[in-house]
């Protein structure tokens, strides 16, 4: 029944929604009901949802960290300060989280965020996150989440390398 009113709630982007679904999201012990909770706080459409799903990135069953990483970006677009907030996190995640399909979902997630970001050096050390997972991720679906977002930003370091990996028939 929580899940379903979470869902319910996240279709309704009503801005009164957000702080209870945020002390949902902080007290509810069912991983499912959280994951919900963190999808419909990503269609809220309001800052207040970035930092509890920052937290659960960092902290929740897996589950709940992936539907936070994608959730992430729908949040930090609406403003910079925001997206520089969002990225290191989820660069942490690309680099360290146990689950490949969390680390996917992080890699997509960067890639969504660097559209946002001029050429800097966030933008930088997201691109170098997103080159180390293609290299190194032993995970072939995190290799292929980091080279379509660095396709779709059209990165031209991002993309030279991509064409040498594929010259070596590394990838």
């Amino acid at each position: 029944m929580r899940v379903s009113a979470a869902y319910a709630l996240g279709r309704n982007t009503d801005q009164t929604i957000v702080e209870p679904l945020i002390q949902s999201l902080q007290t509810d012990f069912n991983g499912y009901v959280r994951k919900g909770l963190v999808w419909a706080l990503g269609n809220c459409g309001d800052r207040r949802a970035l930092a509890p799903l920052i937290h659960a990135l960092k902290t929740d069953i897996s589950a709940v960290r992936l539907w936070s990483a994608s959730s992430l970006p729908n949040i930090a677009k609406l403003a910079y300060e925001d997206v520089i907030a969002t990225i290191p996190p989820l660069i942490e995640g690309l680099r360290r989280d146990k689950m490949a399909a969390v680390r996917s979902n992080c890699a997509w997630a960067v890639g969504q965020l660097c559209r946002e970001l001029p050429s800097n050096v966030v933008y930088a050390t997201a691109i170098d996150a997103l080159l180390e997972a293609l290299v190194e991720d032993e995970d072939f679906g995190v290799k292929e989440d980091a080279k379509s977002a660095l396709l779709r930003l059209g990165d031209a370091r991002g993309l030279q390398m991509i064409e040498d990996l594929e010259m070596d028939g590394l990838i």
